[in-house]
């Protein structure tokens, strides 16, 4: 089958390799042939950092045992093969579980990110039915990144008439603003660098954007809200540009800020408790969803198009342009949101 495997920093290739085999002595086991995947702000480290440098370049939930040994460089690259996607969708092809059978079309999300395969093995539990002609596959194909945000919206309680501001808006920020106006929220300010990102925001149902380069944002929101910060700030930005004190600045005493963003280190420095504490602002974490019952609700919505997710798919590429791919998401290049890789290019 093919694959591809990350050769050395910002570059990865396709390669051969043998098919997994299920294993048959293990109960509720998938194999599945892989249809769709796209590209995740997760799965971007692997591609664009140098993990020759040091063990914090990444997470260290990330560094999987036989994956990278720092303790000798040269054994570092290439990456294990299917490095890095998670967000998968295809067809069951053999089973041992009681839940699925083969033909079965469903959500995938492979072991070690290692998503990039035409087939992969995986447990039962990390896969969610879904409609096959509800809607076209990349949009399917967004209902595991709607499950997390279904999942951090599951901690809020109401927020209907409430003030709310999203800062970044990249394929969650985008998400999370449809979702807050979705659920009723008074206003819906979104904010980012990126022009193009939001006038996507807007298609996703934000009242008001904000290009944080051009504005100050708390005046912006100041002025939306007529002299109040917002009840509920969502950090949906991450990795190098995680910035928690920023959004603090946006929280109204008493409000909430949800950390849905994931930084690239265990430890954060700059976390603003002072202002946490003496604003009486509840803070929220929203890392690892339980599958069925918030990916299934993402499911739902999206076959029912109660959510619109077509403006975050802004490109789809044969598996055969993974680096093209990854250099358009990582790099934001030709106003990339979502990159979408069509495994089926692979049987022509």
């Amino acid at each position: 089958m093919k694959a591809a495997q990350i050769m050395a920093p910002r570059k990865i290739e396709l390669i051969d390799m043998e098919e997994p085999e299920l294993p048959q002595d293990q109960p509720g086991m998938l194999k599945v042939r892989v249809e769709r995947a796209c590209l995740c702000g997760s799965d971007s480290p692997w591609f664009n950092y140098d993990h020759r440098a040091s063990k914090s370049s990444i997470p260290t939930r990330w560094i999987r045992k036989g994956a990278l040994d720092f303790k000798d460089p040269s054994s570092v690259y290439p990456l294990i093969p299917g490095l890095a996607v998670h967000e998968c969708l295809g067809t069951v092809v053999a089973s041992t579980s009681e839940k699925f059978k083969e033909g079965d079309f469903v959500l995938a999300m492979p072991q070690e990110q290692a998503g990039l395969c035409q087939t992969i093995c995986f447990s039962e539990t990390q896969a969610v039915a879904l409609p096959r002609d509800a809607v076209p596959l990349e949009e399917i194909l967004m209902t595991q990144p709607l499950g997390t945000v279904v999942w951090a919206c599951r901690k809020l309680g109401s927020i209907l008439d409430l003030n709310t501001v999203v800062v970044g808006s990249g394929p969650m920020g985008l998400l999370i603003t449809h979702m807050l106006a979705n659920l009723g929220a008074k206003t819906v300010i979104t904010m980012d660098k990126l022009d193009y990102r939001l006038d996507a925001a807007k298609k996703m149902l934000a009242t008001h954007t904000v290009n944080v380069d051009k504005q100050d944002p708390v005046t912006a929101v100041k002025e939306i809200t007529g002299g109040k910060l917002a009840d509920v700030v969502f950090e949906a930005v991450g990795h190098q540009e995680y910035d928690l004190e920023s959004c603090m600045n946006l929280v109204d005493k008493c409000g909430t800020l949800v950390g849905f963003g994931m930084p690239d280190r265990k430890g954060y420095d700059n976390f603003p408790i002072w202002e946490m504490l003496t604003r009486n602002i509840t803070f929220i974490g929203t890392e690892g969803p339980d599958p069925v019952p918030n990916y299934s609700l993402a499911r739902d919505m999206i076959a029912q198009k109660r959510i619109n997710v077509k403006p975050l798919i802004s490109h789809v590429l044969p598996f055969q342009e993974i680096q093209k791919a990854f250099e358009l998401f990582v790099d934001r290049k030709d106003a990339a949101i979502k990159v979408v890789l069509d495994y089926d290019s692979l049987a022509d």
